[in-house]
């Protein structure tokens, strides 16, 4: 068995949201391109599991929300 990786995993730049299993402690990161593309892929997995907006990443950052 190898060992397992220490570097961080460095996020491209784009749209991202958490999907989980209701009542999970972890889940998977989505990436859109876009906003709009975010926000329907929100509505597909809803349903179905725990959906958690995490934001627009940046240079590998995310980058706080904008007030509206």
């Amino acid at each position: 068995m190898a060992r397992p990786a220490t570097k961080e995993v460095k996020l491209r730049s784009g749209f991202y949201i958490e999907v989980r299993q209701k009542g999970a402690p972890k889940g998977i990161k989505i990436r859109r391109d876009t906003y709009a593309e975010i926000q329907r892929a929100i509505k597909q997995y809803e349903n179905a599991y725990s959906v958690h907006y995490i934001g627009e990443v940046r240079k590998g950052k995310v980058q706080p929300a904008k007030s509206k």
